[in-house]
C-alpha cells in the first residue's frame, strides 16, 4: 500500500508510509509502532496520520537539531585533534643549531636639525638560510627576565635563524617615527640589516643638563 503521495501527506515528513521511514516498526502482535515517539497504532492509516501529525513533526525537527548540533561537535573535535597533532609535530621538529651572535656595529648620532638622538644598527647575518629576513622588536625592561627591572631602559631585540637573539640596552624614551626617522633595511646581498631609530625631540631636551640656577639680585637698601 502506497501512501507517499497520498492527497494530504506533507512531505518531508521522514516517514512516507508504513515500511519507508526509519522510524516504522510493525511488531508481532501486527500492530504499527513509531520508534521515534513511541506510539502504538493499530492499522496503517492510523499510523500514517500519526506521522503528519504536530507530535511526530516535533520529535522529527528536535531529531534533526540534536543531529546537526552532533555533527557540529564532532567536527569541532574533529578539528581540534587536528591541531593538536599539527602542534605535536612542530614541536618534535627539530629546531635549527644555533651559531652564536652575529657580528654588529652600533653608531651614535645628532641629528644636526634638532640635536635629537640617533641610533644606527648594523647587524650582519653571512649564514642566514634563503628566504628568511631577520626581524626586530622593542622589549619593556618588566618584559626581559635577564637583568632587575628598570623603568628608565627598554631593549631592542634582534632574531634571525640560525643565530642567537642579541639585545640592545637603549633609553626607555619615546622614539620618532615619522618617516625618514624610523626605518629599516635587510640587504639580501650584503646580509646585513640595518635599522636606525630618533629618539623625539622632546626626550633629547628632557635629557640635556638643566641650566644653572639664576644668580640672586644684590639689593642695598
Amino acid at each position: 500500500m502506497d501512501f507517499q503521495n497520498r492527497v494530504g501527506s506533507k512531505p518531508g515528513s521522514g516517514d512516507g508510509g508504513p515500511g519507508q521511514g526509519p522510524y516504522f516498526m510493525k511488531n508481532h502482535l501486527g500492530s504499527y509502532e513509531c520508534k521515534l515517539c513511541l506510539t502504538l497504532h493499530n492499522n496503517e492509516g492510523n499510523y500514517l496520520a500519526h506521522t503528519q501529525g504536530k507530535r511526530h513533526q516535533t520529535n522529527l525537527a528536535r531529531r534533526a537539531a540534536k543531529e546537526a548540533a552532533d555533527a557540529a561537535h564532532s567536527t569541532a573535535a574533529a578539528n581540534l585533534q587536528a591541531a593538536r597533532a599539527a602542534a605535536a609535530a612542530a614541536a618534535a621538529k627539530p629546531r635549527a643549531l644555533k651559531i652564536g651572535l652575529p657580528g654588529y656595529k652600533v653608531t651614535k648620532q645628532r641629528d644636526p636639525d634638532t640635536g635629537a638622538r640617533i641610533l644606527l644598527f648594523q647587524i650582519a647575518y653571512p649564514e642566514i638560510a634563503d628566504k628568511l629576513q631577520p626581524r626586530h622588536r622593542f622589549m619593556s625592561a618588566f618584559e626581559q627576565k635577564v637583568e632587575a627591572p628598570d623603568k628608565r631602559w627598554q631593549y631592542l631585540l634582534f632574531a634571525c635563524e640560525p643565530y642567537e637573539t642579541v639585545a640592545f640596552k637603549i633609553p626607555n624614551d619615546d622614539v620618532d617615527k615619522s618617516e625618514g626617522k624610523f626605518f629599516s633595511n635587510w640587504d639580501k646581498d650584503g646580509k646585513t640589516f640595518t635599522l636606525q631609530l630618533t629618539f623625539a625631540v622632546e626626550d633629547a631636551k628632557k635629557n640635556q643638563p638643566a641650566p644653572p640656577p639664576p644668580r640672586p639680585t644684590l639689593r642695598y637698601l
